[in-house]
């Protein structure tokens, strides 16, 4: 799965014996990730390389003469290009040489909770972002390799705050976890906030009784009861806007369970709601747009093709959160693949030997193919502690 890795900077910098040297800007999905020398990356790159061989990508020449300014502009392009294409070859993003030099720090939180080793799979870190009128955005979802205190410290102008919540899309994968005390509190207090916040759409019987059963402290039976509502374990992106059933129409979009939905707005202040279902969907990509004409904030798209009453349409989302939304897409995915191989296997045990040839077409899971990141702007941030992110960077180098 490719990581959307970018370079945004080329730093030079003085070394002590008066020496220069270039820092690069190194940022992951458009937050900062950490700031590397060529020389670091270049051991990074030789340590996957006796592991991975012929597998690795080129990695960006060394220059034997002083370099210009055009050559090191060059170097920046083809080290976040090399970044781009390291992470195209699963077996070598989860290599503990490549998920060592960024330092798994998540695991740790987790185990300090009293997750289980299992159960850490179902959660993940999130950054955060409150608002003024009490809404809550999510801004990412932070990288298993990503330090979450150095991604903190570029984002401080958002306000951002960590936190942890589940990380599947579908709810009733919330059963394997109602044993674990530790997985079961994170789930009720998710659960709570999400109706707090006006996530989930519960009747207003249900929402009496979920207050009963939250007064009691009766957490499972909460949990229970909840995942029978309306957008129950969907992630809320904020509202956005989106060119479906036409241009400039804006939308509330909620994804999980194997849809996207949409409350959408139209031209003519009318609402329409529209469940655009994973299994109907071809294909998706991010691209980045460019800045904004007041140059605050970066725009990005995400498209999908989407089959529509037979037909292949491309439908396009404005959203600052496209690449949480792709990792959303990718997580459903994921998990229809894995769902529909266990069914393949039960079936396998149970099915006369006679009728295994006949119906095994019939139980691969369905594929889908998304494309990746985008850019139509040069240069510019591009989608998706103890030690340091690269190896040994220094603390004036954050």
């Amino acid at each position: 799965m490719k990581l959307h890795f970018s370079i945004t900077a080329a730093e030079e910098l003085r070394e002590r014996r008066g020496g220069r040297y270039v820092l690069y800007s190194v940022c992951l999905e458009g937050f900062l990730l950490g700031k590397a020398r060529y020389s670091q990356l270049r051991r990074w790159d030789a340590q996957l390389r006796q592991l991975f061989g012929s597998a690795m990508p080129a990695f960006p020449p060394k220059f034997y003469l002083a370099m210009t300014k055009s050559m090191a502009d060059e170097r920046r392009s083809q080290l976040e290009q090399y970044l781009q294409n390291v992470t195209l070859d699963s077996n070598i993003t989860n290599s503990d040489v490549f998920i060592g030099f960024f330092r798994k720090l998540q695991q740790v939180t987790s185990c300090k909770m009293g997750l289980s080793r299992e159960l850490i799979k179902y959660f993940s870190l999130f950054f955060f972002q409150d608002h003024d009128d009490g809404a809550l955005s999510v801004v990412k979802k932070v990288a298993d390799f990503e330090l979450p205190y150095v991604s903190l410290q570029s984002m401080k102008e958002l306000h951002c705050k960590l936190g942890i919540r589940k990380w599947y899309m579908d709810p009733s994968l919330d059963t394997l976890l109602m044993d674990c005390r530790a997985s079961l509190n994170l789930l009720y207090m998710q659960a709570i906030q999400e109706v707090k916040r006006n996530w989930v759409k519960p009747t207003e019987g249900q929402m009496q009784e979920l207050k009963f059963l939250q007064k009691n402290e009766n957490k499972a039976k909460f949990l229970e009861l909840i995942r029978e509502m309306q957008f129950y374990g969907y992630i809320r992106l904020d509202p956005c806007i989106c060119d479906y059933p036409e241009e400039g129409c804006s939308a509330d979009i909620y994804v999980g369970n194997n849809e996207i939905n949409c409350c959408i707005k139209l031209p003519t202040n009318q609402t329409k709601e529209v469940s655009f279902k994973i299994n109907r969907l071809r294909s998706w990509q991010v691209t980045f747009l460019g800045a904004t004409k007041d140059g605050e904030e970066d725009t990005l798209e995400l498209r999908f093709e989407y089959n529509d009453s037979g037909t292949w349409q491309w439908i396009i989302l404005y959203t600052k959160q496209a690449f949480l939304l792709s990792s959303c897409l990718k997580k459903i995915i994921s998990e229809q693949m894995m769902k529909a191989a266990k069914e393949g296997q039960e079936m396998e045990i149970k099915m006369p030997e006679s009728m295994k040839n006949s119906k095994k077409s019939s139980i691969q899971p369905k594929q889908v193919v998304h494309s990746g990141f985008i850019s139509r702007k040069r240069f510019l941030v591009r989608p998706n502690e103890d030690n340091c992110v690269f190896e040994k960077i220094k603390e004036e180098d954050l």
